[in-house]
């Protein structure tokens, strides 16, 4: 065969509902993108055809010029209302060219995902490997649509800041495996990661700690270097409108009322002042739960509405996380001002009193026409009408909220949480929790099938989770979500059979194909053979669970 008859690994990740190459007994023709392929695209693609003259355009140095949708040779994009929203069908035929038909914007970006997928590896670099070869794929006919409408990955950047570069790169890996919804969790007690104006010492203080911790909390190790870093709000704006350009939404995150040390070591008066000297509070630099949280005053409540404004003007999401997770009550026992608010709302003790905090803000975001989401412990005392909850420590928050009428996102700690570790080795870097191995994710189900039809549909979706206090860098941060997280893309995206039927080892021969797109991106994954001697951690304290995770 000679380059340009040379077809491409196809395997595609994930899956499609259905691929056509026509005659099973017939070699299919190809279909190839040159110099002169012109790009028609329809009112509504815009952004799909910048995103393509991007990467396309780098890998393989195509102009992609404009042109009309009924001429031969042209990579058309389409809309066709009668397809879902987030559905797209691909036709390659060596005639006319490729179209790309959508529901909406989105069906027609994840439409273009699956043709650079088709187009092999080389479309996944910045730059052609070779000027003079022709990309193409075989005639062929895909059509396809998500599972669920929330297909999630959320970065934890408050523990170790990840740069603006970084975040814009991961909504681009996240782009390729048909994922279409960051988490964004930017506070927490180790760092607050947003510029509020009207409250600078937020990220002048708040931002940076003297030192971290090395491995698990347990761990006698430190990094003595500060740590800490921000994102501007122009930096959010940046974010945010790259990430809408992929079909992205990006959810903030504003942790409240715990894991909230980092904003009080900047407003001390945040803090329970009557039970601490709040002053002497700095971020926090190790790792776990933290007893130092907010005072449920309503000075506290003033200060983060006015936070919650600025980020309202920033993020578009019909949603705002506000954490409500793993909030000690200690303090709250202890303080003549919260015990003083209990009995004046004739509140259920210190649960109802965290249950009060967050229907506040519920009650506050509906009124600006925004949905509040938050960990499953916003369960615990009752929760607004409207809420909706990450089921986090297991399947059984979301069966309470689904059962309960609330909207769910499922994200057990159990499952997907892709800083546990990959393997039982002793090599592994920093081992953390349980054993969750590739076959382990890509058998994951968010379903629970104890919910009925009903319950069922309040499942939103699901979302891998990525804490980063055992990941201080880019290439840890790789290899923990890498390769597991192409399956859990297939995982949210393709209609699977049940867990126990699922064909793992057809999985693995396509993601043979996907281990050269995800080099061609310089991904930092796991290989499949183990670590490679730089990607271990030897000597850093991890803490790992032996056996199977509990289904909880």
């Amino acid at each position: 065969m000679t380059a340009l008859e040379t077809a491409p690994p196809t395997g595609l990740i994930p899956a499609p509902l259905s691929r056509d190459l026509g005659d099973a007994g017939a070699r299919p023709r190809t279909v190839r993108l040159g110099a002169q392929t012109a790009l028609a695209a329809a009112p509504g693609t815009e952004d799909t055809a910048r995103w393509l003259r991007g990467t396309l355009g780098a890998a393989f140095a195509l102009p992609l010029p404009p042109g009309p949708a009924d001429a031969p040779d042209t990579l058309t994009l389409a809309l066709d209302p009668a397809l879902p929203e987030e559905g797209y069908r691909l036709d390659a035929d060596a005639h006319w060219g490729v179209r790309v038909t959508g529901g909406g914007p989105a069906g027609v970006f994840w439409g273009a995902q699956t043709l650079r997928q088709l187009l092999g590896p080389a479309a996944f670099r910045s730059a052609p490997l070779d000027p003079g070869r022709t990309p193409g794929l075989p005639e062929q006919t895909v059509e396809d649509a998500p599972r669920f409408r929330w297909r999630g990955l959320m970065l934890d950047v408050a523990r170790h800041f990840l740069p603006k570069d970084g975040v814009l790169r991961y909504l681009d890996l996240m782009a390729a495996h048909k994922l279409n919804v960051l988490h964004f969790h930017l506070t927490d007690d180790q760092g607050w990661r947003l510029e509020i104006r009207r409250y600078p010492k937020l990220t002048a203080i708040g931002a940076w700690r003297e030192r971290s911790k090395l491995g698990h909390r347990d761990s006698p190790l430190w990094d003595p270097r500060p740590h800490g870093g921000h994102y501007t709000q122009d930096d959010i704006r940046e974010i945010v409108a790259y990430a809408a350009a992929r079909q992205i939404t990006v959810v903030p995150e504003i942790d409240i009322p715990g894991h909230s040390q980092a904003a009080i070591a900047a407003y001390p008066e945040l803090g329970n002042t009557d039970v601490i000297d709040t002053t002497s509070l700095k971020v926090w630099d190790t790792w776990g739960v933290n007893p130092n949280v907010l005072a449920p005053t309503d000075s506290t409540l003033r200060f983060y509405e006015h936070v919650l404004e600025e980020v309202l003007e920033l993020f578009p999401s019909s949603f705002v996380h506000l954490g409500g997770d793993e909030c000690p009550k200690d303090q709250w026992r202890a303080s003549p001002a919260a015990q003083a608010r209990i009995a004046a709302l004739s509140l259920d003790g210190e649960d109802g009193l965290q249950s009060w905090f967050i229907r506040h803000f519920d009650r506050w975001l509906t009124a600006r026409g925004r949905r509040l989401i938050g960990w499953d412990e916003i369960l615990e005392g009752g929760l607004a009408e409207g809420a909706a909850v990450s089921s986090w420590r297991g399947y059984a928050g979301g069966v309470a909220a689904a059962k309960a009428g609330h909207d769910v996102v499922m994200c057990p700690e159990q499952q997907v949480y892709l800083d546990h570790r990959q393997h039982a080795s002793a090599d592994e870097p920093v081992p953390i929790g349980y054993v969750r191995t590739l076959e382990d994710v890509y058998r994951f189900e968010p379903v629970p099938p104890e919910l009925t039809g009903e319950q069922a549909a309040r499942i939103l979706g699901t979302q891998a989770n990525a804490w980063s206090e055992a990941m201080d860098s880019r290439q840890r941060l790789d290899y923990q979500v890498f390769p597991r997280l192409a399956a859990f893309a297939e995982v949210a995206w393709s209609r699977l059979p049940a867990p126990a039927a699922r064909d793992y080892p057809e999985f693995t021969r396509r993601m043979a194909d996907h281990y050269a797109r995800l080099d061609a991106l310089g991904v930092d994954y796991r290989p499949p053979g183990g670590p490679l001697p730089w990607q271990q951690r030897p000597g850093i304290l991890g803490r790992p669970f032996d056996g199977a995770p509990p289904n909880v």
